[in-house]
C-alpha cells in the first residue's frame, strides 16, 4: 500500500500529464519573474508536498506547526475565537504641527468611530531637543506634534479620556521622558496609573538598525529600554513599555523575512537585557508588543505575521522557560506600507492601503493603523485620514473576513511560505549571534549592509521593469492632482515657543535644578531613572534639559561609515 507521501506525488504527477503539460503547450504562461515583494520565488502551484514536514505526517505536521487558534506554538492566532470576540483596535497615527492642532485631530478621529489614539513626534521630539534648539530649527511640527514640556503634553491630551481610551506613541531615544509627561498628565487628573493603557514605542535598537534616531550609545539607551520595563511592571501594569518595531525596518528597504527575523532579534535582546536585570521572564514578558509593515505582497505577508508567533512562543516557552501561557503570546500593531504610497495618481493608494490591511486583518493583528492616499505629498487631510479609516471599517464590518477565525489557515501556499520564512529568519539568528549579538551586528554594520543590498535589488527590478509598480514605470497617467493638501497653521510655532518661554518663566528654577541634579545622579549611578524623570517633569523640566543631561553621563552616539 502507497504511503501518504507517496500516493500524492502519484497524483501531481497524474495531473501534471494530463492537464498542465497540455494546457502550457497551447497557452504559455506570461513571462514573469514570479517573485514576491522581497524577491522570492513563488512555485505556480502549492500542494501539501511542499509543506515542511520533517518526516512527520501531514496531521502530525498539522498538531505542531499550524494547530489551533488560541493554542500553541499561535500559528493561527492567539484568541482561540479570533475578531468573533473583539476587533482589532483602529489606531490612526496622527501629530503635526502644535499640540493644539494634534488635540483638534484626535477628537475628529475619535469621533469617526476610532478607538484608539496614536501620537506621532516631530524631529526635535524625537532627538531630545527643544523646539528653539539652534540645531533643531525649522523642524518644528514637520513629521508629528512638538512636546518641549509637560504643558505641551497638557494641552495635547486635554479633553481625551485617557482611562477609557489606549494611547500609543512613536517615541524611542527619549521614550522615557516623554511617557513620563503622559503619566503626569494622568496624575494631575486623578487617574490611576493602573488603569492607563497604552504602548510606547520605545524600541531603540531599530533605531541603530534602521530609522537613526537615537541620542545615547547602545548600552546606556538598553538601561533606559530596561528601567522603563521594569517601573512599568511594578507600577503601570496595563502599559506595553515597548513595541519591537519592524516597520522602520521594513521601510529602510529590508525583505519581508529580514524584517522578521531583526525585529525578533531585538525582542530577544530586551528579554535578555531585563532577565539580566533580574525581572521574572512571566513579569513583564506579557506586557511587550511588537510592530509590523504590512507590505503589497498579500500572502508573504500573511505567512510574515503566522512565522512570527509561532518563532516568538517557541522561543518564550522552550528558550526563555516562560510558564504564562501570556508570555508565549506576540501581540502586534501593523501599519501599512509608507514606502509603498506614490506620488504619482495618490488615489491609487487607497486600493494598496486597502490590500495591505486586509492581509494584516487575515495574519491576526492586534490593532491597525491605515495610511492615507495623499501621505506621499503631505500630512493627511481630513478627508484623507476618514477614508483610510473608513477602509478599516469596511474591512471589519462589510468584508466578512472577521466571521471566522484564520480563514486561511491550512492554505498550502500560506502554510508554505510560513515555513520558508521560519527556516530563512533562523538563518538570520544564527549569523547574528555567531558576530555576538545584536549590538555587535550593530556595530559592526551588519544590518546595515542586508538593509542596503535588498533595497538596492528591489530598486533595480523596478528600473529593469522586473517588478511593476503603477503609476510609476507602468499605466502613468499625466494629470492634475486634485486632492486637498492639508495646510499647517502658520501661527503654530508662535504659540509652542511663547508656551515654551512662558514654562521657564513661571516655574521654581531652583526646583528644577535640584531636579535634573537628582536626574544626574540617577544616570551616574545604577537605579532605576525612570522616579527622577518623572520628578523632572512635574517641575516643568524641558525634554531638552533632561536629555542634555544624559548626553553629558552617557555621551552621544555616532554611527561609523558602513561600506556597502
Amino acid at each position: 500500500m502507497m504511503s501518504e507521501i507517496e500516493q500524492l506525488n502519484a497524483a501531481q504527477q497524474q495531473w501534471e500529464q494530463q492537464c498542465l503539460w497540455p494546457t502550457l503547450k497551447r497557452t504559455p504562461e506570461r513571462p514573469g519573474p514570479f517573485m514576491t515583494t522581497s524577491s522570492a520565488p513563488v512555485e505556480r502551484l502549492y500542494t501539501p508536498l511542499d509543506l515542511a514536514t520533517n518526516g512527520q505526517s501531514l496531521t502530525e505536521h498539522f498538531l505542531h506547526n499550524i494547530g489551533y487558534p488560541g493554542q500553541y506554538p499561535f500559528t493561527r492566532g492567539i484568541h482561540p475565537t479570533g475578531y468573533r470576540g473583539k476587533l482589532w483596535t483602529m489606531r490612526m497615527f496622527a501629530g503635526f504641527g502644535s499640540a493644539e492642532e494634534t488635540n483638534a485631530r484626535f477628537k475628529f478621529l475619535l469621533e469617526q468611530g476610532q478607538t484608539g489614539l496614536s501620537i506621532a513626534f516631530d524631529m526635535p521630539t524625537l532627538y531630545g531637543r527643544d523646539t528653539d534648539h539652534p540645531l533643531v530649527e525649522g523642524e518644528f511640527g514637520k513629521c508629528g506634534v512638538a512636546v518641549s514640556s509637560l504643558a505641551d503634553m497638557e494641552i495635547l491630551l486635554d479633553g481625551l479620556p485617557l482611562d477609557q481610551v489606549s494611547t500609543s506613541m512613536t517615541i524611542n531615544s527619549p521614550a522615557a521622558m516623554i511617557w513620563a509627561m503622559y503619566l503626569v498628565v494622568a496624575e494631575k487628573r486623578g487617574i490611576p496609573w493602573s488603569k492607563l493603557r497604552g504602548t510606547i514605542q520605545n524600541d531603540i535598537l531599530k533605531e541603530y538598525i534602521a530609522q537613526n534616531e537615537y541620542i545615547f550609545p547602545p548600552e546606556p539607551s538598553m538601561r533606559l529600554v530596561v528601567d522603563t520595563i521594569e517601573f512599568a511592571t511594578r507600577h503601570v501594569p496595563q502599559w506595553n513599555p515597548i513595541s519591537v518595531s519592524g516597520y522602520h525596518i521594513r521601510e529602510a528597504g529590508s525583505t519581508a523575512v529580514q524584517e522578521l527575523a531583526f525585529t525578533l532579534a531585538d525582542g530577544f535582546a530586551y528579554v535578555e537585557a531585563a532577565l539580566e536585570r533580574g525581572l521574572d521572564i512571566d513579569e513583564f514578558a506579557p506586557r511587550i508588543s511588537f510592530f509590523f509593515n504590512a507590505h503589497n505582497d498579500f500572502f508573504e505577508e500573511i505567512a510574515k505575521y503566522r512565522a512570527a508567533r509561532r518563532i516568538w512562543a517557541r522561543a518564550m516557552r522552550e528558550r526563555y522557560g516562560a510558564k504564562n501561557e501570556r508570555s508565549w503570546w506576540l501581540r502586534f500593531h501593523t501599519q501599512t506600507a509608507g514606502c509603498s504610497l506614490t506620488a504619482q495618481q495618490p488615489e491609487i493608494n487607497i486600493v494598496r492601503t486597502a490590500i495591505q490591511a486586509l492581509a494584516a486583518v487575515l495574519g491576526g493583528t492586534q490593532s491597525l493603523h491605515t495610511n492615507s492616499m495623499d501621505e506621499a505629498l503631505a500630512l493627511p487631510s481630513e478627508k484623507a485620514v476618514t477614508i483610510a479609516l473608513r477602509t478599516q471599517q469596511i474591512i471589519a464590518y462589510e468584508s466578512g473576513v472577521a466571521n471566522t477565525v484564520d480563514p486561511l489557515g491550512g492554505s498550502y501556499f500560506v502554510e508554505a511560505l510560513t515555513d520558508r520564512m521560519e527556516r530563512e529568519a533562523q538563518q538570520i539568528f544564527d549569523a547574528i549571534n555567531a558576530q555576538g549579538g545584536v549590538i555587535a551586528a550593530i556595530r559592526n554594520g551588519y544590518f546595515h549592509r542586508e538593509i542596503a543590498d535588498a533595497a538596492y535589488r528591489y530598486q533595480q527590478e523596478i528600473d529593469k521593469g522586473e517588478r511593476i509598480i503603477v503609476g510609476v514605470n507602468a499605466f502613468q497617467a499625466d494629470e492634475p492632482l486634485e486632492i486637498p493638501i492639508l495646510q499647517m497653521d502658520p501661527e503654530g510655532e508662535k504659540r509652542h515657543l511663547e508656551r515654551l518661554n512662558r514654562v521657564r518663566r513661571e516655574r521654581d528654577q531652583d526646583l528644577v535644578a535640584r531636579r535634573l541634579a537628582e536626574l544626574r545622579a540617577a544616570a551616574q549611578g545604577s537605579d532605576n531613572m525612570m522616579p527622577a524623570i518623572l520628578n523632572c517633569v512635574r517641575a516643568y523640566c524641558t525634554l531638552g534639559e533632561m536629555c542634555d543631561v544624559l548626553r553629558e553621563v552617557f555621551g552621544v552616539y555616532q554611527q561609523d561609515t558602513v561600506i556597502v
